[in-house]
């Protein structure tokens, strides 16, 4: 059996390495670096010989005009003179062929006098696309379902006999939950990396991605995958021992690591912010993240799987729900003035439109859930069976909203807020990548 499985590995190894394409080792000029002046040439180092392609080197201002002249192969290097460049932004495209017969290709920005512009928006670049809104929405719901249902299991069952069974399906949704915003995450650096690239989806495995990995949005997505990784196996763990406590743990570092949107986001990169808008962001993601995934497992887990347990968790999630709005609401209106400083912006800015969607959504479950909580949680002690059925599909009703909310949040995060007048914004602050 030894040899059999040593032979199977040989099989897949060696291969694999006799087979491995090219990779940029270095870059003259580095990556996302301000020069004082123009480069007299662009040099890629690589680990192998490759072939030079016809217009292997591309040199491009803001406007696409080229400026590299033809390239040549010095080794393992790829060397193109340079034409005198002025003041301003600069995108580096290239390709060449590796020798295991793969097309190899990067992007990479610097700036003269100027500071760099993000990867993402490197020239040819094209910003965000509808599947990456639908991509950044299913990464919001993952986060939401894996936060929600530990928190609700946290805060709304705290005290109570919760049946084993319910205690395992609200493990597995945390779970799922995990393993969904683990893959959207994937699925988003790797879309925003393509667009970068300007690649076919085809040829995307032999682009170089380290200049998307060294920018905060590449820095956030390799610690949240590593961390929610973590928290997976916590989540398992606690599945199979049937150790509920270990709950407690995964829902803290699942918060923490739900930070990462907000640390490589508009709120902690654009000009205008600051930690203390990177700080609001965290707390309105989290805050939306606890209320609507709790609200969606205490309808999809409890309401029907656990009928005996309804009236004191719907009272105890009715508690937490005020304290989660409030945190909601506050840190929301506070970053909409961070953005949108203009009220007339909410109208005239196709990201203050975005917003204007999705507070009409919030404002529509909050009088929903206002329902739920003044009128519904005060009867429930006396309700029968038929009255509780008709509020578990008020609580659906409720909980489809939410999710529209949080597919708004995914596009006005996808969206790029209007600029910040010069008086508003730090005098040099350099453009980033947006989240």
């Amino acid at each position: 059996m030894r040899r059999v499985l040593l032979a199977v590995f040989a099989a897949l190894a060696f291969p694999a390495a006799a087979s491995a394409h090219a990779t940029l080792v270095s870059t003259t000029p580095p990556f996302a670096h301000e020069l004082q002046r123009g480069p007299a040439r662009i040099v890629l180092h690589f680990d192998q010989h490759v072939t030079v392609l016809p217009g292997g080197i591309k040199v491009l201002n803001g406007v696409g005009a080229q400026f590299a002249a033809h390239a040549h192969v010095v080794g393992t290097n790829v060397v193109a003179r340079v034409a005198p460049l002025k003041l301003g932004a600069y995108t580096v495209r290239w390709r060449a062929i590796s020798s295991d017969s793969h097309v190899v290709s990067g992007v990479w920005t610097f700036g003269v006098r100027v500071p760099a512009p993000a990867v993402g928006e490197a020239y040819g670049a094209g910003g965000p696309t509808a599947s990456e809104h639908v991509v950044r929405w299913i990464w919001f719901l993952g986060l939401a379902l894996a936060i929600g249902s530990l928190g609700f299991r946290i805060f709304c069952l705290r005290g109570l006999s919760v049946p084993r069974s319910l205690e395992r399906r609200i493990a597995v949704a945390a779970g799922l939950g995990i393993a969904v915003a683990i893959n959207a995450g994937i699925a988003a650096f790797s879309l925003r990396a393509e667009d970068a690239l300007q690649l076919p989806f085809g040829n995307f495995l032999y682009g170089d991605l380290s200049p998307m990995a060294a920018t905060r949005f590449g820095h956030a997505f390799v610690v949240m995958t590593l961390g929610f990784a973590g928290v997976l196996a916590l989540v398992y763990v606690s599945w199979l021992l049937d150790r509920p406590t270990l709950l407690v743990p995964a829902f803290v570092l699942s918060v923490l690591f739900a930070g990462g949107l907000s640390w490589s986001g508009h709120d902690a990169l654009d000009p205008g912010s600051s930690w203390k808008t990177a700080v609001a962001d965290w707390v309105h993601i989290a805050a939306a993240s606890v209320w609507i995934g709790g609200l969606a497992t205490m309808v999809g887990l409890l309401w029907y799987g656990a009928p005996e347990l309804r009236r004191s968790a719907f009272a105890q999630f009715a508690r937490l729900a005020t304290v989660l709005i409030a945190l909601v609401l506050g840190a929301g209106t506070y970053l909409s003035i961070v953005r949108l400083p203009h009220l007339s912006d909410l109208w005239t800015q196709g990201y203050g439109q975005v917003l204007l969607v999705k507070i009409g959504l919030v404002c529509f479950v909050l009088v929903w859930g206002a329902f739920h909580h003044f009128v519904v949680r005060p009867t429930l002690d006396r309700a029968d069976a038929g009255v509780l059925a008709r509020v578990g599909r008020s609580l659906v009703g409720e909980s489809l909203v939410g999710i529209a909310v949080l597919l708004a949040a995914a596009v006005l995060v996808d969206s790029k807020p209007p600029a910040q007048s010069s008086e508003q914004s730090p005098a040099g602050a350099a453009t980033t990548l947006r989240p």
